[in-house]
């Protein structure tokens, strides 16, 4: 056991005991205590205890909370093995997370209690200290926040030593308890679909049309294969075969709001899936081939051509998508893509803006007022369930890691559909 004792300098106790530094050489470290020679010392043995367990003292002076997530970022996170995405993702939870109070306490000064009510704060709303209202944040964002957290106060710990144990094992995520009104008289509703009718579909895709905005392909991808929208802006002519119908998801395209660039990456999870589609969007995506072929001879030297480039930093990959004239000189190492969803002078259209182009459509198309571009996935998932598709078949469709994500979003198909299923009752009994 370390040795160690206590003193006073003018008002205040100190305590101090010897360490092990670098070189196995014991040296004396000491430490502000209170105004209390009896809780000064309960420090320095609460000190001694911790530096048996962890054989460092914590080393984080001023640092703040903001000022370490920031290091972990740049040290730890930026050179892991995790996707783009996700340290995209990540990179914007920190960047939240420094907005509020806890971003600016000092590091070690914080305790299990401040990163429980902060996350408490985050889960279930509340007054911000500039006086405006905080939503509860959806249970997707919580994991996220939490999992950012929890690994930069671990790589606090250890390697960084600035602290010498990680409150947030102590930290929960407590979900809102949903309350119903057992006394209400009104039918029940539907569990929530965020989806469309064909009929609001059509009202999409004509309001697309009258504009000539290039967005309308990627609404009907989507529509029809459940992609999400940074695959169907993803996707090119070589991951499409026309005659077999099918299509293969291999990559997509984000914005990095942290790098300000374009970028094409992998999927959500990863993985390379195919999609089959039906004789529909067999024909408009012929459609559209052949009108992008017009168009290249229709611009001629004003025709834009696509490429990535592949770009180092911190031993982690970015794929930075650009669109050059047909006539500019193509940089070393530029590779080109033939993107399926371009624009008519050949560039290739964003997620960026396609999403604001559906903003524009729930301001001016009567019905679609609660319309985002995700809906499309809902609604082609609720189709094929409606119309008899098997669970596991919708979740290879859609990528999802597991059936039970599929069906816990998508279980209630349609109200229709739970009519179909009840009637099923009246087969097995005969009408008796």
């Amino acid at each position: 056991m370390a040795k160690g004792s206590v003193r006073k300098k003018g008002r205040k106790w100190y305590y101090r005991f010897y360490i092990e530094d670098e070189s196995g050489r014991q040296v004396q470290k000491e430490f502000a205590g209170t105004e209390s020679k009896s809780e000064t010392e309960a420090l320095l043995r609460k000190a001694m205890e911790d530096y048996e367990a962890k054989r460092f003292v914590g080393k984080a002076e001023n640092i703040t909370v903001g000022e370490m997530l920031d290091l972990w970022i740049e040290e730890d996170l930026k050179p892991s093995s995790l996707s783009n995405g996700t340290v995209m993702a990540y990179t914007a939870a920190v960047k939240k997370i420094k907005k509020y109070p806890i971003g600016s306490r000092k590091l070690k000064t914080v305790t299990a209690d401040h990163l429980q009510a902060f996350i408490d704060f985050m889960s279930y709303g509340g007054t911000n200290p500039d006086g405006t209202t905080s939503p509860p944040m959806s249970k997707g964002y919580m994991l996220q926040f939490s999992a950012v957290l929890q690994g930069a106060f671990r790589f606090a710990v250890f390697p960084k030593r600035l602290i010498t144990f990680n409150p947030m094992q102590y930290v929960r995520l407590r979900g809102r308890k949903e309350e119903a009104d057992i006394f209400c008289g009104e039918e029940a509703e539907a569990v929530s679909r965020p989806t469309i009718t064909h009929g609001q579909y059509l009202k999409l895709t004509g309001f697309l049309k009258d504009r000539k905005n290039p967005a309308l392909l990627p609404v009907q991808i989507a529509y029809y294969t459940g992609l999400r929208i940074g695959e169907v802006c993803g996707l090119t002519w070589q991951d499409i075969n026309l005659d077999e119908q099918y299509l293969t998801v291999r990559r997509s395209m984000r914005y990095n709001g942290t790098r300000h660039k374009t970028e094409i990456g992998t999927t959500k999870r990863s993985k390379v899936r195919t999609v089959d589609f039906c004789d529909t969007l067999a024909e408009i995506l012929r459609a559209a081939k052949v009108e992008q072929h017009k168009n290249r001879f229709q611009y001629g030297e004003l025709y834009h051509l696509n490429y990535y480039t592949a770009v180092k930093e911190k031993d982690r990959s970015y794929y930075e998508v650009y669109s050059l004239p047909r006539t500019a000189e193509v940089p070393e190492g530029y590779k080109e893509l033939s993107f399926v969803c371009v624009r008519p002078d050949g560039m290739f259209e964003s997620a960026g803006a396609v999403g604001q182009v559906c903003q524009k459509a729930r301001k001016q198309v009567e019905g679609l007022e609660d319309f985002h571009f995700h809906m499309l996935r809902h609604t082609y998932t609720s189709n094929l369930l409606s119309g008899g598709a098997k669970p596991t078949d919708v979740q290879e469709l859609l990528g999802h890691s597991d059936v039970n994500t599929t069906m816990s979003i998508y279980a209630h198909a349609t109200r229709e559909a739970k009519r179909t299923s009840a009637k099923l009752l009246d087969k097995v009994v005969g009408g008796a």
